[in-house]
């Protein structure tokens, strides 16, 4: 088993991380706040947007059951990278669209999503690759949101469309 962690941001965790762990090879989703400038920051401070994080989510894979590649196209699948920080109504910096690579090789292999999700996406992507800081883990109410609060206003108006877009795009890695 060879596992990797991506640190992706795009949008509210509670989205990303309910899509990412549909899939199979998907060992593990933390909801997180990286990319800022105070150590160990509240949900209410990252709120503010004036500490620079982004609300991202780390996602752990064995890139022998789904592809890096895969893990990275569903991201750009999820989100709309074409929104400069924002996703819908949730705006602000942290909400951002960003990549935090941990090494050379998965800059590049960010990059390469770029280029492939430039092609779906018929405005400029504005995805950010940006260095890969410290992450912090979001309060644990934050982890796994969407499954335990299913039937959430949030969850059912904007997480719900965003795991089917997912669900409809990669049904071959979808968990049994």
């Amino acid at each position: 088993m060879s596992e990797t962690t991506y640190v992706l941001a795009g949008g509210c965790f509670w989205c990303l991380d309910a899509a990412y762990r549909q899939l199979r090879g998907v060992s593990e989703v933390v909801s997180c706040y990286t990319g800022g400038v105070i150590p160990d920051p509240s949900y209410e401070l990252v709120c503010t947007g004036r500490t620079g994080h982004a609300e991202a989510v780390a996602v752990t894979f064995d890139d022998s059951v789904i592809p890096a590649d895969t893990i990275l196209d569903a991201f750009f699948t999820m989100h709309d990278p074409t929104q400069l920080n924002r996703q819908g109504n949730d705006v602000g910096t942290q909400y951002r669209s960003a990549m935090f690579p941990a090494d050379a090789e998965q800059r590049a292999r960010f990059e390469g999503a770029i280029e492939r999700a430039s092609e779906w996406w018929p405005s400029d992507i504005v995805t950010t690759i940006e260095p890969l800081g410290e992450v912090f883990a979001a309060e644990d109410y934050h982890q796994d949101f969407f499954a335990k609060n299913p039937t959430q206003g949030y969850c059912l108006a904007v997480a719900v469309p965003k795991v089917n877009k997912v669900r409809a795009a990669f049904a071959s890695y979808l968990r049994d």
